[in-house]
């Protein structure tokens, strides 16, 4: 009988060295990521006049790190239109903002002031600031932005969200 227990003490015994050793050996908790592209448009009529907002862009996050960003936001009236455009070379810079279930990332440039006078835009100073949230809840991702820098003569980037399974946009009225 006491054969029996030293037998199944040891079988219990390399059982909880398997586990531990299996633990300290496995990777660390993976980053947060994203990878999305998407490409949205929109009409409709604001105050009897007809608007096009148009965005097209890709997001891929891996943790804080910035594998891939570029988002072009567009509004269209019938006589002009207005642009914003942000890319990996206006040195972006991530930061993941931990906070419930969902996954946040917050996006800002380390020179906003730069990247504008990159892009040539020296007239209608909207702000100096940029700033795009980046907010995944399950299967949607909300792209909130506050980035006039990177705007010529319109006022900031389109809010959207997008369906990352569907590649569907929505925009909020």
């Amino acid at each position: 009988m006491s054969s029996t227990l030293l037998k199944s003490v040891g079988r219990r015994g390399n059982l909880l060295l398997f586990v531990l050793a299996a633990a300290l050996l496995a990777p660390h908790a993976q980053a947060q990521q994203l990878h999305t592209k998407f490409g949205c448009n929109l009409t409709r009529d604001e105050d009897g006049e007809k608007v096009i907002y148009g965005d097209t862009g890709e997001f891929k996050l891996d943790g804080d790190r910035i594998e891939a960003l570029r988002w072009e936001s567009a509004l269209y009236r019938p006589t002009h239109g207005f642009e914003c455009s942000v890319d990996t070379s206006d040195d972006p810079q991530a930061e993941v903002e931990h906070g419930g279930s969902k996954e946040n990332w917050r996006i800002t440039l380390k020179d906003p002031v730069a990247a504008r006078h990159q892009r040539g835009y020296d007239f209608y100073n909207h702000g100096m600031n940029c700033s795009i949230r980046l907010q995944r809840d399950g299967d949607k991702l909300h792209v909130i932005p506050s980035c006039p820098a990177l705007c010529g003569s319109r006022g900031n980037f389109t809010e959207l969200s997008v369906d990352l399974k569907t590649g569907e946009c929505s925009y909020p009225r």
